[in-house]
């Protein structure tokens, strides 16, 4: 078959998870999703068990509930409301519609589906290497395209760095100085504790801003796949126009509603992460080989002395998988991510890296 250039030269992105490894088990502790370390609401699920009916029913192709719950939550109206299975199609949908042969700006390490979904449409490519933006924002600003796109991670996935408001801002005025959109992730920021950096409340005042959301791990529904997006109503309406039918499932639309209305959840969620992020840092900070960067968000990232490979083929004699980053474009053989999980969780991977 004659193909595309880009579809030939397409490489699917390494991920986390138990699947990423080979004849995965039930009595692996995962490490390397950075999921809600308290799990999915007791609610989702009592609400899933009382609508299995529903599974012989079409779901309601654009998500109105939904939406409208998430109007409720994120006080942004549903007409700048984009309703996606997971927040992966809504990256590849959006790379499909807007990126075709543009310019796109990727600050490096970061996601790398921001670049796999842009390459395959044609997106010509270029980084920005940093494990900081906030100390760089002043040459990544420069660097913008005209007519073009900028990817950002906030917090940034793998590095756990929190970009400032006040340098989004930067961001976006000059991206729209020069016609560009910019792309903000935002999967992790909720379970951000003491922060206020998201830019959600500005879709309505940037026509150029898409923000991306996920309850995969803000409500820790990864095996559902719902996700959501944020913008300008003529970003939305595109992004709405292409998206395949029945896009959300029946299920996952209403997981998405039952958790939308538990947002003692998310405190909960904030409060383990506050208080096992230290622990954990502090603790392995301590073990010779390992040197913790700091981190904003449900995961850290952790310099290593030892290989990034061997050290995970090592944990996984103990039945602990953590995120081997040599697949990070920007990061070398010599950096793991570990999620920020229960007390106990973390005791046992502490442990294991002692004697390793």
């Amino acid at each position: 078959m004659k193909l595309a250039k880009e579809i030939h030269a397409h490489r699917p992105v390494s991920h986390g998870g138990p699947y990423s490894i080979k004849n995965p088990n039930s009595q692996i502790l995962d490490f390397s999703s950075n999921v809600s370390p308290v799990g999915p609401p007791p609610s989702v699920k009592r609400h899933l068990r009382q609508n299995l009916d529903s599974l012989a029913s079409y779901p309601d192709p654009d998500s109105k509930n939904m939406r409208k719950n998430l109007q409720r939550y994120t006080k942004i109206p549903s007409s700048h409301i984009l309703a996606g299975n997971g927040a992966i199609e809504i990256i590849y949908n959006f790379c499909h519609v807007f990126l075709s042969r543009k310019k796109t700006l990727i600050p490096i390490p970061t996601f790398g589906e921001y670049e796999a979904a842009a390459k395959l449409n044609g997106g010509k490519i270029f980084f920005f290497k940093t494990m900081n933006l906030n100390d760089d924002i002043n040459d990544f600003v420069k660097i913008i395209p005209k007519d073009g796109c900028v990817f950002l991670c906030n917090p940034n996935n793998p590095t756990g760095v929190l970009i400032l408001k006040k340098n989004i801002k930067k961001i976006l005025d000059t991206a729209e100085k020069r016609s560009s959109l910019v792309f903000v992730d935002e999967c992790f920021i909720e379970l951000v504790p003491d922060s206020d950096e998201s830019v959600s409340g500005l879709v309505k005042k940037y026509d150029n801003l898409l923000v991306l959301r996920s309850l995969t791990k803000s409500f820790g529904l990864a095996g559902i796949r719902v996700g959501y997006a944020l913008g300008s109503k003529d970003i939305i309406k595109t992004l709405d126009k292409i998206k395949i039918p029945w896009n959300v499932s029946g299920l996952g639309q209403r997981a998405a509603d039952a958790a939308l209305h538990d947002l003692s959840h998310i405190e909960k969620a904030k409060k383990t992460i506050r208080r096992e992020s230290k622990f954990l840092r502090k603790e392995i900070s301590k073990i010779d080989g390992f040197e913790c960067h700091d981190a904003a968000a449900n995961f850290i990232l952790i310099k290593t002395k030892s290989k990034s490979k061997l050290i995970q083929k090592m944990l996984l004699k103990k039945n602990i998988l953590v995120r081997d980053c040599s697949s990070f474009r920007g990061l070398d053989n010599n950096y793991i991510r570990i999620a920020v999980r229960t007390r106990d969780q973390n005791k046992r991977l502490i442990h294991a890296m002692k004697k390793i």
